[in-house]
């Protein structure tokens, strides 16, 4: 079980690399974290919802995503507030009071079930702790961290970030505040995100083996650029992803106060001559080429955010004036005239207007949908899609939207593996503005690539010539990558020999 001494230290990445490192070393693995907090979801092809986290480790691992392997995921709603995923399917929206007193009472026998499935039908779990294990506060109902390490009897290796300073003492207060049992398990230490010259780092290194009699198994440099997605918003941290302001086409994405998978547009990050920023406020939206409204976990909410920020009636101004405004999921629904839930299952706010750009109305039911799907594009559906474009995707929405005038954007072909005859999305007359429910459109090179030279073309620029980037494979590099360097800096030998597995 990898732990942290803190939040962001690099457990997940560092459980995606040894999913991937024993996979090339010829074991099953499963990934696992009983516990996870994301606004970013992975569903599996059996249309279960699970932490993006460990679907993108079930990839690395080289085996197909189950709900066993993050039993337990919350979906923040709103201020407090969470929707509890079980097992894949939403259970209710708790508030944080209500979840500690009421749920968490009964989960460990939830985190067992999961634990063994894990364990009987895999060589190696590689679980993952959340934040740190010696939150004292929440200790008594742990569920994610040494709790769930001894229910699996799962040896620890504790990591620990020194880019933010205070490595040492943040490995020592965190072994001296566990107990002595749980210090026993304990079989190792990783420093990572390490800058520098590691020489200079040996006499900290022989005094934390020696002040804690636990080995160092590995000094981490720090490692950018990874084509792997990330789960938690603090990437959106910086505002400009690509090539800067200075790039010829400027993509505004609305930086919604509960946004969710984002990763929607990491393909578009990698566009050359491209610029992705984050837009919070009037000040921050420039004059962008292409505005995308992303997912929210609670549309009603962010669908005011934008009205009294004023970038609602920025985005209706911009689209009327010729721009490009393109909505998925809740910014789909956004896009529409009304947003109706008269039943609470999302927001208390019972109703709001859209931004009015599509003549959709959305009601939000109680059923939820989690699919893997499957579409087609059709050839001239936008004015830049001269052939039929076959689109892979994923569905995760609770809201139904009625087309009033316009035209489907896609025709489903196929959800969670079933063939269909259905249609997704809307488009304006003039194939500017459309929306849709399919997360991962923008993974599909051909209609990406489309899209951007429509932009460069109507500025008078020359069509991007080169290579489309390919989200797959480059997610395979990156695991591989991830791996060798991971065995360049971490002892295997002697994580195999914890393992017992030399």
């Amino acid at each position: 079980m990898i732990l942290g001494t803190a939040s962001d230290v690099g457990k997940s990445i560092l459980c995606t690399g040894l999913c991937r490192v024993f996979k090339q070393d010829g074991y099953k693995v499963s990934p696992f974290k009983s516990q996870n907090m994301a606004l970013n979801s992975y569903i599996t092809n059996n249309g279960k919802e699970i932490g993006r986290s460990q679907g993108i480790q079930a990839e690395a691992a080289g085996v197909e995503a189950n709900e066993y392997m993050n039993p337990i995921l919350l979906k923040p709603s709103g201020e407090m507030n969470s929707q509890v995923v079980l097992l894949g399917k939403p259970l209710s929206n708790m508030s944080a009071r209500e979840y500690r007193a009421q749920f968490l009472t009964n989960a460990r026998e939830i985190v067992q079930i999961a634990i063994n499935h894990n364990k009987q039908n895999n060589d190696i779990m590689v679980m993952e702790g959340a934040g740190s294990p010696v939150e004292i506060n929440l200790k008594d109902k742990d569920i994610v961290n040494m709790k769930a390490a001894e229910m699996a009897d799962a040896p620890v290796i504790l990591v620990s970030d020194i880019d933010r300073g205070g490595v040492f003492a943040s490995i020592v207060g965190t072994l001296t505040l566990l107990n002595e049992e749980e210090r026993a398990r304990v079989k190792g230490l990783v420093i990572n995100k390490f800058r520098g010259d590691v020489s200079l780092l040996k006499p900290g290194l022989d005094w934390i083996e020696q002040y804690t009699q636990k080995p160092v198994l590995g000094v981490i440099p720090y490692v950018r650029d990874l084509d792997i997605d990330a789960e938690d918003s603090v990437v959106l941290d910086s505002t400009k992803h690509g090539y800067g302001e200075y790039a010829s086409v400027q993509i505004a994405v609305m930086h919604l106060p509960l946004i969710s998978n984002f990763t929607d547009i990491d393909s578009l990050k990698k566009e050359p001559d491209c610029n992705v920023y984050f837009v919070s406020n009037l000040g921050q939206f420039g004059s962008p080429d292409i505005v995308v409204i992303p997912g929210s976990k609670n549309t009603l909410a962010d669908m005011n955010f934008l009205n009294k920020t004023g970038l609602a009636q920025r985005i209706k101004a911009f689209a009327n004036s010729g721009g490009t405004v393109i909505g998925i999921c809740g910014g789909y629904q956004m896009l529409g005239e009304k947003i109706i839930d008269s039943k609470a299952i999302e927001s208390a706010l019972n109703q709001v207007n859209g931004i009015g750009l599509l003549a959709v109305t959305t009601i939000f039911e109680q059923h939820k949908v989690t699919t893997r799907t499957k579409a087609v594009l059709p050839a001239n559906t936008l004015p830049y899609i001269k052939q039929d474009i076959t689109i892979d995707g994923y569905e995760i929405h609770m809201g139904k939207s009625n087309l009033l005038k316009n035209d489907c954007l896609l025709l489903v072909t196929e959800r969670a593996g079933q063939k269909v005859q259905d249609t997704d999305g809307a488009i304006s007359n003039d194939g500017k503005i459309f929306g849709t429910y399919f997360h991962g459109i923008f993974d599909n090179g051909l209609l990406r690539r489309s899209l951007i030279n429509n932009i460069r073309k109507n500025k008078g620029l020359a069509e991007l010539t080169e290579p489309i980037y390919d989200h797959i494979e480059a997610r395979e590099k990156a695991f591989n990558r991830l791996a060798e360097h991971f065995r360049s800096h971490l002892n295997m030998e002697k994580i195999y020999e914890i393992l017992d597995l030399q």
